[in-house]
């Protein structure tokens, strides 16, 4: 029942406020329990078109919940096609579309001729995911700009932890990675395949897999700055000398200094990426 309190507020709203109390009376009292403006936009939230589900996504959601459940362990099969149009009473393509949403969302595998079996979903599944949102979001006017941004954000963060949490075998690797970028500074292809090792290493060091996926996903988006930023004269030698700095720092278990020098390569590269084309790519 609504309070007193309630009661006045909605009375207040005047014509208003009578209708909101009359469709409002399936709602629950603390939804309306505010002043009356405030009452009406948390009505009007609350209010909102339902949007229309497709029936694959009701099958989705219903799998995805068994999933969970425990019903369909990894490595399961689900039932054979047939038998989820007779359980969920629809037809072949809603059961199709909604494996094949259950395949992107890393759930099930689907094989032709096969039936789905149930997976578990992994970081790398989730920037698979992104993958064709982020392209598209490249393609956009400051596209690019923006995935710097972010890349930095996550690197300099990266490095600062790396520097906390570095073990020796780690500092190990590292050190091995940085040796080969040096040795293939002259051969552009190698020499690009050793940064990102080298980047690669750091992301690996506090051992937690959405870094690494993220990571991956972030060399994979911005493959273009990379390779147009390392044909610029002199830029694979300074691209070195600041991975020589972020290694040194991370050795040192100097956080700050670690971040200060990733957040520098970065900007160097930017500039080595925007310098001499600003205006083609901007």
């Amino acid at each position: 029942m609504r309070t007193a309190g309630c009661g006045a507020a909605t009375a207040a709203a005047g014509d208003e406020g009578r209708e909101s109390k009359a469709i409002g009376a399936a709602v629950p009292d603390p939804v309306w329990c505010a002043d009356a403006a405030a009452g009406r936009t948390t009505a009007m939230k609350v209010m909102a078109p339902i949007r229309k589900r497709k029936l694959y996504e009701d099958i989705v959601e219903r799998i995805e919940a068994a999933i969970h459940a425990g019903e369909f362990a990894p490595g399961d099969h689900l039932p054979a096609e047939r038998e989820l149009m007779e359980t969920f009473g629809v037809g072949r393509t809603a059961v199709r579309e909604a494996l094949f949403a259950l395949q992107r969302m890393g759930l099930v595998t689907v094989s032709s001729g096969e039936r789905a079996r149930v997976c578990l979903p992994t970081p790398s599944t989730m920037v698979t995911e992104l993958s064709g949102v982020a392209r598209h979001l490249l393609a956009q006017p400051g596209g690019v700009r923006h995935f710097q941004q972010a890349r930095a954000l996550f690197e300099v963060g990266l490095a600062q932890l790396a520097a906390e949490l570095a073990q020796p075998d780690d500092i190990d690797k590292l050190r091995a990675r940085l040796q080969a970028n040096h040795d293939a500074i002259g051969e552009m292809d190698v020499f690009e395949r050793t940064d990102v090792d080298f980047h690669y290493a750091i992301a690996e060091i506090p051992r937690n897999p959405i870094f690494t996926a993220l990571h991956t996903g972030l060399i994979e988006w911005l493959t273009e700055q990379r390779t147009t930023s390392l044909r610029a004269r002199g830029s694979a030698r300074a691209a070195f000398r600041a991975h020589k700095r972020i290694f040194e720092a991370i050795a040192a278990k100097d956080a700050d200094a670690a971040g200060r020098a990733m957040r520098e390569h970065l900007a160097e590269v930017e500039q080595y990426y925007w310098g001499p084309a600003a205006g083609r790519r901007s």
